[in-house]
């Protein structure tokens, strides 16, 4: 578990450092936003500390495991909730998720590697396989190591993502948080089916429906985005 800890400590600094970097090898500029507002920011942290452990300890629960834990996903979910609602309290109506689609891809791709070295005792390994790659977490069982899939996965994202943007595509640089919790929540939803997990309703488990209600969130948030003004002058003129 420290070196759980470690890794967690390194997520968070890359992410940070993915973000600088990015700004500064390449011309992105993302739309103002109150990122930097104190308040935006206690929501925010607040939202995802009380996700992580909601979310987290309730999975556990069904799977009939009596400790708190804490859920990378439940921490995202509960960022997003906090957010939106400090904002629609605030009559804050501009999007201020883009700027961190990297830092979230990069700190989850870090931060799944402390969950693998972590064992069984994270509970987010993967249901016994057969599959050469399969690996023993200390009980003598080949498990899927599904914390290196989400890891590849959420990295693959960067990396596509960092390419579009050095392209300068506005679609992915203004809606870029939206396709990254999007991502997740699909390749998520994909893994829960090789997780030993209590089910919720019938073969899905808390996560499945969780990832499900964040893809969804993702859908709706890109397609009723509203229009550039450069998008709106051009159409102006057609």
């Amino acid at each position: 578990m420290a070196l759980h800890i470690v890794f967690d400590a390194i997520a968070w600094v890359a992410a940070g450092l993915s973000l600088l970097l990015l700004t500064k090898w390449t011309d992105v500029r993302f739309a103002a936003a109150p990122t930097s507002d104190i308040h935006y920011i206690a929501a925010l942290i607040f939202g995802a500390g009380v996700g992580a452990v909601l979310f987290g300890t309730a999975n556990a629960w069904l799977s009939h495991q009596t400790s708190m834990a804490r859920s990378i996903e439940g921490a995202i979910a509960g960022a997003i909730i906090a957010v939106e609602l400090y904002k629609r309290a605030a009559g804050i109506k501009a999007r201020t998720g883009a700027r961190f689609a990297l830092p979230l891809a990069v700190g989850v791709a870090v931060g799944r590697i402390g969950c693998f070295f972590a064992g069984l005792e994270d509970l987010t390994h993967g249901t016994p396989t057969e599959l050469p790659w399969g690996h023993d977490f200390g009980d003598g069982i080949m498990r899927h190591p599904v914390q290196l899939y989400e890891s590849a996965a959420m990295a693959a994202f960067a990396l596509i993502y960092i390419w579009r943007v050095r392209r300068n595509d506005r679609f992915v640089i203004d809606n870029g948080f939206y396709l990254a919790v999007g991502f997740y929540g699909a390749q998520r939803f994909v893994w829960e089916f090789i997780k030993p997990y209590g089910t919720l309703v019938g073969p899905f488990t808390l996560f499945h429906l969780l990832s499900a209600a964040i893809a969804a969130y993702a859908v709706v948030m890109i397609v009723t985005a509203p229009a550039r003004k450069d998008e709106q002058d051009a159409r102006a003129f057609a």
